[in-house]
């Protein structure tokens, strides 16, 4: 097993990777393949490059020939629906057409972490251009919805038409029976946070 579907396993949860763990050994949920697209992530038309973007870090640096700021330190970004964390976050500054300033890009790195809605991504270092409202990652992969999991070297979020699309040696794990968005351990009709139905 490759330590990359081992940070699977452990992402996707302790009852959901029991099982998953007992059919990796069988060989069957990992599959080698160059390039997975569409993979939902986020709410297709819910970007707007407009909203505000609020940044919390233990420590901030200032650039204002290069028009930088550089966050440090448990580092989270947050922009509507979209939520992303890092150990660093370098911020480019530009001019709006009212010379307004703008936020034109974000570059993070460090156990960068991507949220929105209920998918997630997890690798080295991100690039979110702002405008275009992509986000590519790169360094280890990791994309979680729910029990299920997909893991690459880099991955591209398009976040106004909702998907994603991960390179270079994709693996997969897939629950059978599982929904977008279920729990782990959650059964299929089982809402979120109700318990689990017992035998009489």
């Amino acid at each position: 097993m490759t330590r990359r579907m081992e940070r699977v396993l452990r992402k996707v949860g302790a009852v959901a990777g029991s099982a998953l763990l007992a059919a990796l050994l069988a060989g069957s949920p990992a599959t080698a393949q160059q390039q997975v697209s569409g993979v939902p992530f986020g709410v297709a038309g819910d970007h707007d490059p407009d909203q505000p973007v609020e940044i919390t870090s233990d420590s901030l640096t200032v650039d204002q020939r290069a028009n930088t700021a550089t966050f440090r330190g448990s580092v989270v970004v947050g922009q509507g629906a979209l939520r992303l964390a890092a150990d660093e976050v370098e911020v480019q500054y530009g001019e709006g057409p009212e010379g307004e300033t703008s936020v034109e890009q974000i570059r993070a790195s460090g156990a960068v972490t991507v949220t929105s809605g209920q998918e997630a991504a997890e690798g080295a270092e991100a690039l979110y251009r702002v405008d275009a409202g992509t986000i590519e990652m790169a360094g280890d992969v990791i994309v979680t919805q729910g029990p299920n999991a997909i893991s690459g070297d880099r991955l591209r979020i398009d976040l106004e038409d909702g998907v994603a699309a991960i390179e270079g040696r994709v693996q997969t794990i897939v629950v059978p029976g599982a929904r977008p968005g279920q729990a782990p351990g959650q059964a299929p009709g089982q809402s979120p946070g109700q318990a689990p139905e017992t035998a009489q």
